[in-house]
């Protein structure tokens, strides 16, 4: 099921210009993309608070039901706004994955070898970022970007059988918890809704307030779904629920207009843009076996700051492509760099977290994770998607917007590795 996430994230992401193209609504193109992040995040609390109260396979299958009903709902979207509906549900299904998954890997695994098996959910991107884009951008070329959509059904139906039947055999923890916290992450959501909805107004009567309602409504649910300490990166769990959100904030934001970059400002086929997300994917994957070889040696820490450091030094070569004497192709390099440093900051943030949770507790610290990676993703593709759009409209040049969008997010990855000096060393492996 994380190969079938994958395909969808990296195949929507390929042909979004086309999209575009024939919807229309450059304004809503950064929603698409938050609107999925947002139902994840959703997806994420629910599922990661059920699976403490009872088997994973239960929340996990309601999960794919509601992801197939999403790509229904994208593959015959009429406008871009029924686009973004249908991928808030499909983030509402997807959410579900990654939570469960780390729950199983958590209550089924011994400690030395997890840092494998989160190795392993990131080599799940490996065939997706492969054929994905290329797959993607030709089936859009040829029958229609719909059908990008529309053919993962098939494959959605096969796949979640197998994974269900997997994922049945994990039990339920021997004292179920009583939290739920459904209503505190739709508060999340809906505030993070809003926040992107007040950043991306050009009118200031609605800007300002609208903005400071987001936040109000959405940081005390956060404050409670997360460590006491998150918002402060206090050293611990706190701090690596904070820095997975800036890693996500940092890389996603300029991910989600790498192949607008290459394709619309420097006119280069949509399979370059896939190719871009491609190298990323492969370079995230060689990055994370290797993080599952030297967090033995030299812990968690030093594994996350020099990732989050890959990651600045990978978005400031986007800013390259932006020059016109610089060749297109520049972008591959520079995002498969970016990818290197996801590959080896991300799976040791998820080990330091899984092995700080209490037994049976799982689920809520895979919550609070996920919900700083889901959020910090959301609101960074929002935050490019308003300066893309706002921005580049008030400059009339979509290149201002791009400069700013990655000139954020590599001051935020650089500021994540900062912090990442307060995330645990984790136990010796060796």
């Amino acid at each position: 099921m994380v190969t079938l996430v994958a395909f969808e994230s990296m195949s929507v992401a390929t042909v979004m210009p086309l999209v575009e193209s024939d919807l229309g609504d450059l304004a809503l193109y950064g929603w698409v993309f938050s609107a999925f992040f947002l139902g994840t995040l959703v997806g994420v609390v629910i599922a990661g608070t059920a699976s403490d109260r009872m088997r994973p396979a239960i929340p996990f299958a309601l999960g794919l039901v509601l992801f197939a009903i999403g790509l229904v709902i994208g593959g015959a979207a009429p406008t871009m706004l029924i686009l973004v509906l249908g991928r808030f549900l499909q983030g509402l299904g997807a959410g579900a994955m990654p939570a469960t998954s780390y729950v199983c890997i958590a209550r089924s695994y011994p400690l030395e070898q997890r840092p494998k098996m989160f190795a392993l959910i990131s080599s799940a991107w490996m065939l997706p970022s492969v054929i994905g884009p290329v797959i993607a951008a030709w089936i859009a070329e040829t029958f229609g970007w719909r059908w990008v959509f529309l053919g993962l059904l098939p494959l959605s139906a096969v796949i979640g059988i197998v994974a269900v039947i997997g994922v049945k055999s994990v039990p339920a923890p021997e004292t179920p918890s009583g939290e739920r916290n459904v209503l505190n992450a739709v508060l999340v959501a809906v505030g993070a809704g809003l926040l992107l909805v007040g950043l991306g107004s050009r009118a200031l009567y609605i800007f300002l307030p609208v903005t400071l309602i987001g936040a109000a409504v959405m940081i005390p649910p956060f404050r409670r779904l997360t460590p006491f300490g998150t918002l402060r990166a206090r050293a611990g769990l706190p701090a690596t629920v904070a820095v997975r959100g800036l890693l996500n904030f940092g890389f996603y934001s300029a991910d989600a207009f790498v192949p607008f970059a290459i394709t619309s400002v420097r006119d280069l086929s949509p399979v370059y843009g896939g190719l871009a997300m491609t190298t990323a994917s492969l370079t995230w994957t060689v990055a994370s076996w290797l993080q599952a070889r030297w967090i033995r040696a030299h812990g968690s820490t030093i594994l996350v700051v020099v990732g989050m450091t890959i990651i600045g030094i990978g978005t400031a070569g986007m800013l390259a492509i932006l020059i016109p004497a610089v060749p297109g192709w520049f972008g591959l390099v520079a995002w498969g760099v970016a990818g290197f440093g996801m590959g080896l900051a991300f799976s040791p943030l998820a080990h330091v977290a899984m092995e700080l949770a209490d037994s049976g507790q799982e689920g809520k610290a895979t919550t609070a994770l996920q919900l700083s990676d889901t959020l910090g993703a959301a609101l960074g593709i929002g935050v490019a998607g308003v300066l893309v759009a706002t921005v580049g409209a008030m400059a009339d040049s979509e290149v201002t917007g791009l400069v700013l969008t990655f000139g954020i997010a590599t001051a935020v990855a650089l500021f994540g590795a900062v912090l990442g000096t307060r995330v645990p060393r984790g136990s010796e492996l060796g």
